[in-house]
Order: structure tokens, then sequence, then C-alpha cells
């Protein structure tokens, strides 16, 4: 039960996802919290300090309810100017639920990142607009899909390398976006 409470205290809450800086790390930045380690651990073991990895997790819509594509369809926009600032990739994974495991689907497609902006579609605006759903949203938006299944799931940001100077995740002058709820 502590390691569950500690668990649900990491980090702050931003735009719907749970962004830790504390958390991970070797026994010095722990300083002797031994719960916060064993949180960390079921986390995420192996996961790295935030100087050189955070791990934004979605825990609510814009609506401020846990997602869930039984019913719901959501996008998330990245302003031309907003994608996650980082010095070596972002990588956006999605995971079903309970078994938090990669969703099998058509498309064989696990995540969105970094290497893979060439061949997103930009709005006419230039942020780039994900789609998150079971169904496909259509053939001209497929190439920014990140399939999900018909249930609850688990989207993380990965960000290898956060920027220390604004924009930064790590002093909070940068922001995941909400994810927006579009359908019931």
């Amino acid at each position: 039960a502590k390691i569950e409470q500690r668990l649900a205290t990491f980090g702050t809450s931003e735009n719907g996802w749970r962004v830790a800086t504390d958390g991970f790390g070797d026994r010095q930045a722990m300083g002797g919290d031994w719960t916060a380690r064993a949180a960390a651990a079921k986390a995420g073991i192996y996961g790295n300090d935030a100087a050189e990895a955070l791990y934004p997790l979605l825990v609510a819509d814009s609506d401020g309810a846990k997602p869930d594509c039984a019913s719901n369809r959501y996008t998330l926009t990245f302003p031309g100017d907003g994608l996650p600032p980082v010095n070596a990739f972002w990588s956006l994974t999605l995971y079903e639920l309970p078994a938090s495991l990669l969703y099998a689907n058509p498309l064989n497609r696990y995540l969105i990142n970094s290497p893979m902006l060439a061949n997103l579609k930009r709005d006419p605006d230039g942020a780039i607009t994900i789609y998150l759903q079971n169904e496909s949203p259509g053939p001209d938006k497929e190439a920014n899909w990140l399939p999900a299944p018909k249930g609850p799931f688990i989207l993380m940001l990965r960000m290898y390398g956060p920027t220390e100077k604004d924009p930064s995740i790590l002093d909070g002058t940068w922001k995941p976006p909400a994810v927006k709820l579009v359908a019931r």
C-alpha cells in the first residue's frame, strides 16, 4: 500500500499527464527513500534519471477521464513549434490494459516517434495531430494513427535527452499537450 501511495504522488499533473522528474536515479539521488525506489521499480524498472530520460504517462483525457477507446476517439496535437524538446529522440507508445502490453493492430504500429516525423502529415498550421482510436481515422490520416484497443489503454511519452533550457519539461517551460476526446 505504501508503494502504491508513493507511486501515485510521483511528479506533477500536466494536462492529464503524470510528469515525474523524481523516482529514478542512483542511490545518492534516491537519498535512502526506499519506498520511492520500490515505487519507481514498479512503474518502470531500469528507468533513467531525469537528465537522461523522462517518461510522462497519460492518466486522464482533456475531460479528466481515464483514456478508453471502447467508445471514445482521441487526438493529441503537437503545435508545429511544440514537439517534445529533446536532444536525442522522443516516442509515444500505447499499451493495452490490463495486460500493459503492446496492442496487436492491423498496422503493426505500436508507437509514433521522432524518427517518423518525415512520414507524418502536418496540419495546415504546421501542427502534428496524432489519432488515438480503435478504427482507422481514414486513409488521409492513417499516417498519424496510433491504433488503440477497444478499451482502456496506457499512453507513455518517452523523452530521451530532455533539453535543459526553455523550452524544457525539466523546468516546466514545456508541457505535454492534453489528449482530447473527439467522440463518444
